[in-house]
């Protein structure tokens, strides 16, 4: 799998984020596209101890700022930022992934012009994958996008994280709820449990 990565994204980039994708390239079967100014990762990967053959950088000389007040508008209007041209490498195929821990908004943004929805989803969510108690993984999904949304969006999303499960951690059956302030079918608000209702029916 190869993966594009925002290294301008996040509020310790590039550091952080050329470190871990080192060690991820390091650890996994993965190759790494490491997409921002080329001057600042080269000197960050010297720190991480040098290129690899899995590791390689795409320049990209702007950046979509964590404090951008208009995420949207500058996801579009910033062809050489780096997250954009994170999603222009995998749009023209030649990378499997985008990864960003930059602006939230401009990576929704993003994903919605250059790459569109999925069938049957109305709009995107921010799925997480977090530990269990057991050892495995689940999925938490939206974790942060969305402020406002109806029942069905819920429902589209657990969808979203049923494929994810199953394509991404290998759960083969991956079990589906909605996450609320207690188990009972009469606990949480309106939204919680007419969400629920839709998934189960």
């Amino acid at each position: 799998m190869k993966i594009a990565v925002d290294a301008m994204g996040g509020d310790h980039a590039p550091g952080a984020v050329v470190e871990g994708a080192v060690l991820a390239a390091r650890a996994h079967d993965l190759e790494v596209v490491l997409v921002g100014r080329q001057s600042l990762i080269r000197a960050e990967l010297a720190r991480a101890g040098g290129m690899s053959a899995r590791v390689r950088i795409r320049h990209a000389g702007d950046v979509v700022a964590m404090d951008e007040p208009h995420p949207a508008q500058a996801i579009r209007r910033k062809p050489d930022a780096s997250l954009r041209v994170c999603f222009d490498l995998l749009r023209a195929g030649e990378v499997d992934a985008v990864v960003s821990a930059g602006n939230s908004g401009a990576v929704m943004a993003g994903a919605l012009l250059f790459l569109g929805r999925l069938e049957g989803v109305d709009r995107p969510a921010v799925a997480t994958a977090l530990p269990t108690r057991r050892g495995r993984r689940c999925v938490l999904i939206d974790a942060g996008a969305n402020t406002e949304c109806e029942p069905v969006h819920l429902a589209q999303w657990g969808l979203c994280a049923e494929a994810y499960a199953r394509a991404i951690l290998g759960i083969e059956a991956p079990r589906i709820a909605v996450l609320s302030n207690g188990e009972e079918a009469t606990k949480g608000t309106e939204l919680t449990r007419r969400a629920a209702e839709l998934l189960e029916g």
